[in-house]
C-alpha cells in the first residue's frame, strides 16, 4: 500500500501528467506534491482547489439519494467521487480519498489536454486512492 510520495510518484507515470498533489480540502494544506503546478506554487495550487473540492463536497444536492431526494446520511465520506475541470490545453482532476478518520482529503492530477487520457487517469487515480495509506 503506497503512502503519499508513492501514490505522488504513481500518479505521475500517467500520460500526459504535468504534476500530482495531495491536500486537505478543509484547510487547503498541502500533504504532498510533485510536477509541475498551475501558476508555479504546489501551496497555492492546494488551497484554491481545495476550495473547488469543499464546494463540491459541501453542496447539498450531491448528497441526494437518487430513489429518495433525501439527503444519503449512508455514505462515511464525502458524496462525490471526483471532479474534472477541463481548460484549453488541461484536465484536472480531483479525486476524493475516503479515509477512517474525516475523509477530507483529495488528490489533484494536472493532463496536458494532447498528451493525457482523461479517462485512464480517472480508472488509475481512483485505483490510487484506494489504496493510498495516509
Amino acid at each position: 500500500m503506497p503512502g503519499i510520495d508513492e501514490c505522488l510518484l504513481e500518479a505521475m507515470l500517467l500520460p500526459g501528467a504535468l504534476g500530482a498533489g495531495v491536500a486537505d480540502w478543509t484547510s487547503g494544506l498541502a500533504l504532498g506534491a510533485i510536477g509541475q503546478a498551475p501558476g508555479g506554487d504546489h501551496e497555492a495550487t492546494a488551497a484554491e482547489t481545495a476550495e473547488l473540492a469543499r464546494m463540491a463536497a459541501e453542496h447539498p444536492g450531491f448528497g441526494v439519494a437518487p430513489s429518495l431526494g433525501t439527503p444519503d446520511l449512508s455514505a462515511t465520506g464525502p458524496p462525490v467521487e471526483d471532479l474534472i475541470i477541463t481548460t484549453r490545453t488541461a484536465y484536472h482532476l480531483l479525486c476524493f480519498i475516503e479515509t477512517a478518520f474525516d475523509s477530507s482529503v483529495f488528490l489533484h492530477l494536472w493532463l496536458d489536454r494532447d498528451e493525457g487520457n482523461l479517462a485512464l487517469a480517472r480508472l488509475r487515480l481512483r485505483d490510487l486512492a484506494e489504496r493510498l495509506v495516509l
